[in-house]
C-alpha cells in the first residue's frame, strides 16, 4: 500500500497582503506549514488558518523562516546556529499559542525558504533547529527537504525525520531544489507534476534538471501554496492518487 502526506504552505499573507489561495487549498491537504509572521503570515492570519485547519482536522506544522518579510524568506542571511536556534523557538512558540488555542498539537517544523535550503548541506545550522524542536517539545516531528543532512541530525537527536518531496519543484542532481533563478525550476505543467509524484511515492525515484535518475524517499508531499497552480494541483492530485491506489494520510491519524 502506498501512502503519503498531502502538505501546502500556508498562511502566508501579511496585513493587507494576501498571497495564496488558504480558503480552498485547505480543503485538500491534509497538513498546513503555517507561517511564524517572520518570512509572512501575522497574528490574524496564524488565528485564522489554525482555525481552519482544526475545523477540518487538518494537522499543523511550524514553517519558520529568515526574519525577512520583503524577501519572503528567500534570500539569504548569515546567523550564528544560537541565533537560529532561538528564532526557531520564537516563530515555534508562536504558532504554538494558536494551535493548543483550539486543542491541537503541533505535529512537526518545516524550515522555510533559505533557511530550509541552507538545511540541506549545513550540519551546524541543522543541528541548531533540532535542538530547538527538541528543548520545545522532542515529540515535535521534523521535515526535511529530500537528501538534506537536516534529517540525520533530527535523527541523531532522537526525532522523528520525515522526508519531503515537491510536486512544483525541480531536482539538481544532489537532490537539492533548482534555484528559483534557473530555467525549469518550477514545475508549472499539471501532467507531468502529476507523473513525477506517482513516480516519486511508486518508484522512489526523480529525473533531476540535468536529466539524471535520482533515488529519493518521501513521506510527505508539498505543493507551495503561492504558486499560481497550487490550488489546481492539489486538486488534480487528489484525483490521481485515489485512481493510482495512494492514500493521503498526516501524521496525526487525520485523513481526508
Amino acid at each position: 500500500m502506498y501512502q503519503i502526506d498531502l502538505n501546502s504552505d500556508m498562511g502566508e499573507s501579511f496585513g493587507a497582503y494576501s498571497i495564496g489561495n488558504d480558503d480552498e487549498i485547505i480543503k485538500y491537504v491534509t497538513t498546513a506549514n503555517v507561517a511564524c509572521g517572520w518570512h509572512g503570515g501575522d497574528p490574524m492570519v496564524m488565528d485564522k488558518v489554525v482555525k481552519k485547519a482544526a475545523e477540518r482536522k487538518v494537522a499543523v506544522g511550524a514553517h519558520p523562516g529568515y526574519p525577512d518579510l520583503m524577501g519572503f524568506g528567500r534570500r539569504k542571511m548569515v546567523l550564528k546556529p544560537s541565533e537560529v536556534k532561538n528564532y526557531i523557538k520564537y516563530q515555534v512558540g508562536a504558532l504554538m499559542a494558536f494551535t493548543a488555542s483550539y486543542g491541537m498539537k503541533l505535529q512537526h517544523v518545516a524550515p522555510h525558504g533559505a533557511l530550509g535550503n541552507l538545511c540541506q548541506y549545513d550540519r551546524d545550522v541543522s543541528r541548531a533547529i533540532c535542538e530547538a524542536v527538541y528543548e520545545i517539545d522532542p515529540s515535535i516531528r521534523v521535515f526535511y527537504c529530500a537528501g538534506a543532512v537536516l534529517g540525520d541530525e533530527a535523527e541523531k537527536m532522537g526525532l522523528e525525520a520525515l522526508s519531503e518531496i515537491f510536486a512544483d519543484r525541480a531536482y539538481m542532481d544532489d537532490l537539492s531544489l533548482v534555484p528559483r533563478g534557473m530555467d525549469g525550476a518550477m514545475i508549472t505543467d499539471e501532467d507531468e507534476a502529476i507523473r513525477r509524484c506517482v513516480k516519486m511515492i511508486k518508484e522512489g525515484k526523480v529525473t533531476s534538471v540535468s536529466g539524471k535518475e535520482l533515488d529519493i524517499k518521501g513521506d510527505t508531499l508539498c505543493v507551495h501554496g503561492d504558486g499560481a497552480k497550487a490550488l489546481a494541483f492539489v486538486r488534480r492530485i487528489r484525483d490521481a492518487f485515489e485512481a493510482e491506489g495512494i492514500q493521503i494520510n498526516n501524521f496525526m491519524g487525520g485523513r481526508s
